[in-house]
């Protein structure tokens, strides 16, 4: 798959984390919405990092890609100096290990619903804001992704 259907893929996920945030959750107050947010958060992640694989590739920056969503992570990392990238990747790879851990529930049907996890020992609580903040990280991120493919996106397009 190309770079530009990998953006694009990106872009549509995050299409759905935005409804389940504007939407879903403004009316659905679960845990259960909560962790399709989630969910659909991570995906959006995997497709970016697979563009910023080909971006890399393309660059020839990343010769050998791991085949794991956390190798892959790692290589963007190293080789994409930037604050937004180490932020969004640790996010990422933060959400990837909450979704394994058990989980507990708060205050559902309420403003306050809250997912409860422990993670390293530190207790970890997902509410509405914390998804917003999250919301707004990838949103950031993708723009970042946007402009760094932006040379590859117009050539691809003609």
């Amino acid at each position: 798959m190309s770079m530009l259907e990998k953006y694009r893929e990106s872009v549509e996920e995050f299409k759905r984390v935005d409804h389940l945030y504007h939407v879903s959750l403004k009316y659905t107050r679960t845990v259960d919405i909560i962790r399709s947010a989630i969910e659909r958060i991570i995906s959006t992640y995997e497709n970016s990092v697979e563009c910023f694989i080909e971006f890399l590739k393309e660059e020839k920056l990343a010769p050998t890609v791991p085949d794991n969503p956390v190798g892959k992570a790692m290589i963007v990392l190293e080789n994409i100096k930037s604050k937004q990238v180490e932020t969004s990747m640790n996010l990422y790879l933060k959400l990837r290990r909450i979704m394994r851990e058990p989980y507990g529930k708060r205050e559902e049907f309420r403003r306050h619903v809250t997912m409860t996890t422990e993670l390293d020992g530190e207790k970890l609580e997902i509410d509405i804001d914390k998804i917003k903040e999250y919301y707004d990280i990838t949103t950031e991120f993708l723009s970042f992704l946007k402009k760094s493919i932006e040379p590859y996106v117009d050539s691809e397009e003609e």
